[in-house]
């Protein structure tokens, strides 16, 4: 027993030993350095394994290794071992970084290194030499955020295009996206870049190629004051000329990686001036035409036509409405069809949208439809604009004529039958004399009594039914509101299949949702603001939230790629939200 013992104690003593002395560490030789310096770092062992996995360099980009070194030493009769793999690093961003463990295998067990913490600083200097080739590549390239103009007027278009210039003894290798700029304040339309088109430019003075290292962005300010534009990120791999041939003569190359940024631009977005502003002004900003059309002049009754309201032109046609097409009440009308064809450019958006309007008599005679106004500001010539349509005679040819004059409403005209204007006038009557009569115990006395007390049964019948059937109020005012919601979201439903069209429409029934609800132009509103009047106006927290996440998601959803089923998810959070304002309005 007591050998057994012995033994035991010595296998677990060696075993020990053996642990003992392998050592597997990782080495740097600084752990405090600029963001604009490199890293050299070693993961070195005393004994020979496999299978080496180096961690993943969460942070950082390799820019060269792995290099293995291995060394055999013997002193005073002892030999000594070491292998060491090498990488050189470079950090991305500045903070406290954290370089994670790398694994070996060695006699069949696994070894981790320690996790070496890095900390890293804002650029540091460093001595220049005009030969390196990192002070090349930082002297000899620039990202510059080019904006077509600067102080624009609201809802005024601004292009913006990131160029990135470099000498043209470099070449440009791997260029990647890090940091996309969130265009806040703005509503804004990409055009991307199909391909990488090297073009030549003077820039400070010098001859660079250039190329446009992201889509033209359109933007149309939501707001005035100063709006800050945040900065475009790129990581850049570049071939930089070493001075030196190789056997042959040719030039050689060292391939240089840098982090570049394009800063921050700032905005002047001007408000649109007070004076000269006309009432029916609906934010409309560019230069347009207008124009007021139907498909027939004349027809028969019960027959239809369409009335075509249409403003074409160059600005923001996406974010303003088309005033409303005003006709007589003996005219049938029904609810307009939207239609657009809108190119973006980088002057802006082009192109037409309408309203056609179906219209159908019912009545012989000639109906006038009046001519309407559109008033939009002109950036170019600042100034207010308004442009009015041709009035329009529809000749109803056969159909019944009016017999009796129908009460005309406000603000409208009501059409005469041809022929005979006055034939609805009696011009002989017959008169007869009212015969006195007691009012009690009469048929009329018996009458307005027990006409309520017959009915009472019958509502008390109904208010039971409609119990029943909705036995809670909020349950009908759900279904209401509901009903409210899926109104103004039709369009946006109809584009289920597209989503740049669908996030419009979206975006533009919310907006017009609060326009209707709470009586204010809101495009002109920026999302903080339309926080602020729906908390002020006692809408629950959560509903508010809800509502501007849906804004940012329109903003965000049209230029990033999206599924039919993320489009019908935000169709439904859509209606619940709209529904549940409702029910607090």
């Amino acid at each position: 027993m007591i050998v057994r013992y012995l033994k035991l104690f010595i296998l677990l003593f060696y075993a020990t030993s053996v642990t003992a002395q392998v050592s597997f560490e990782a080495i740097v030789a600084k752990q405090k350095l600029g963001i604009n310096e490199r890293l050299r770092i070693e993961f070195k062992m005393n004994k020979d394994g496999d299978n080496f996995k180096p961690p993943m360099f969460k942070n950082f980009r390799v820019i060269a290794g792995p290099q293995q070194s291995v060394t055999n030493m013997f002193n005073n009769g002892k030999r000594s071992y070491s292998k060491s793999y090498i990488y050189f690093l470079s950090p991305l961003k500045q903070g406290n970084l954290q370089i994670e463990q790398a694994e070996i295998e060695i006699d069949g067990r696994i070894y981790k290194s320690n996790p070496v913490p890095i900390t890293v600083t804002s650029a540091v200097e460093k001595p220049l030499n005009p030969n390196d080739p990192s002070y090349i590549a930082k002297e000899k390239m620039h990202l510059v955020a080019e904006l077509s103009r600067s102080n624009p007027y609201l809802n005024e278009p601004v292009t913006i295009r990131y160029k990135l210039y470099y000498a043209r003894s470099l070449m440009l290798t791997n260029l990647n996206i890090l940091d996309s700029p969130k265009f806040k304040d703005f509503w804004s339309y990409k055009i991307e870049n199909k391909r990488l088109q090297i073009r030549q430019e003077t820039y400070k003075g010098e001859r660079y190629n250039y190329v446009e290292v992201w889509a033209k962005t359109i933007l149309y300010p939501q707001r005035s004051g100063k709006l800050e534009i945040e900065p475009l990120s790129i990581d850049v791999s570049i071939d930089v000329p070493t001075g030196r041939r190789d056997f042959f003569g040719n030039q050689t190359y060292t391939q240089v990686a840098r982090v570049i940024s394009a800063g921050k631009r700032t905005l002047q977005v001007k408000a649109l001036p007070e004076e000269g502003k006309p009432a029916d002004f609906s934010g409309a900003v560019g230069s347009f035409t207008f124009e007021v059309n139907t498909t027939k002049k004349e027809l028969n009754a019960s027959e239809s036509l369409q009335a075509v309201v249409k403003v074409s032109g160059t600005g923001n046609l996406n974010l303003f409405e088309l005033p409303e097409l005003e006709t007589p009440s003996s005219l049938e009308r029904y609810e307009p069809e939207f239609k657009e064809r809108v190119n973006s450019s980088p002057n802006g958006m082009k192109g037409f949208i309408s309203n056609s309007y179906t219209l159908v008599p019912q009545f012989q005679g000639k109906y006038p439809i009046s001519a309407i106004n559109f008033s939009y500001f002109d950036p170019n010539l600042k100034q207010y604009k308004t442009l009015q349509s041709k009035e329009q005679i529809i000749n109803v040819l056969e159909g019944p004529t009016i017999g009796a004059v129908p009460q005309p409403s406000n603000n409208t005209i009501t059409a005469l039958p041809q022929g005979t204007p006055f034939q609805f006038i009696k011009l002989k009557t017959q008169l007869k004399p009212i015969k006195q009569q007691l009012y009690f115990r009469s048929m009329l006395f018996y009458m307005i009594w027990g006409i309520p007390l017959g009915l009472f049964p019958v509502v008390m019948f109904i208010i039971y039914r409609n119990r029943r059937n909705f036995p809670d109020l909020s349950q009908r005012r759900s279904k209401n509101a509901n009903r409210l919601a899926r109104k103004y979201l039709g369009t946006a439903k109809k584009n289920l299949k597209n989503p740049h069209q669908f996030y419009i429409a979206l975006e533009r029934a919310l907006h017009n949702y609060l326009k209707a609800k709470l009586k204010i132009e809101t495009t002109d509103f920026s999302k903080e603001k339309i926080e602020n009047v729906l908390t002020q106006i006692g809408v629950d927290t959560s509903n508010v939230s809800q509502f501007i996440a849906l804004l940012e998601r329109c903003e965000l959803a049209r230029y990033t790629p999206n599924s039919e089923g993320d489009l019908r998810a935000d169709y439904q959070q859509s209606i619940r939200v709209i529904a549940q304002l409702d029910k607090q309005f």
